[in-house]
């Protein structure tokens, strides 16, 4: 079974992410989790970029306005950040978890995610870990910010 690790935050964890502070507050807690997969060989920037470019151009392709901004930063494009665009949502860690459940429900149903895990026990955080992705920030944009680090 994977564990994840529940840390709270210090104060100083912020200090060394550049973009606390400018696209979320610094994280009050973090996570690490443990990958069911390995980064794919062909996986880099260029397919990251093109993965975030993917689901930012169905979202807004939608009928209604988004609830939230996807989009990947670092040298390398390996850091994925989901911003909530309305006010009250992604303000706990709950709804945080909450939405990666439910991108892991949207994942399972693409044909590169199955063909690539075990759709029954992978999760839209094995799919970031497959594209590369070392970790993954959820915040409300406002006051909340959950980081998870992905191994």
């Amino acid at each position: 079974m994977v564990a994840a690790t529940l840390l709270a935050a210090s104060a100083g964890a912020g200090a060394e992410d550049r973009h606390a502070g400018y696209y979320y507050p610094p994280p009050q807690t973090t996570e690490i989790y443990s990958a069911r997969v390995t980064p794919l060989p062909e996986s880099d920037r260029a397919r990251r970029l093109g993965f975030v470019t993917g689901l930012t151009k169905v979202m807004l392709g939608a009928n209604y306005a988004p609830a939230y901004a996807i989009f990947a930063k670092g040298e390398e494009a390996e850091k994925m950040i989901i911003v909530g665009l309305r006010d009250g949502e992604f303000n706990t860690i709950y709804r945080a978890r909450a939405v990666l459940a439910m991108l892991t429900a949207v994942a399972r149903l693409t044909p590169f995610f199955r063909d690539n895990v075990d759709i029954e026990q992978a999760t839209f955080l094995d799919l970031l870990r497959l594209l590369g992705f070392q970790q993954v920030t959820v915040s409300d944009g406002a006051g909340f910010a959950h980081q998870i680090a992905i191994e």
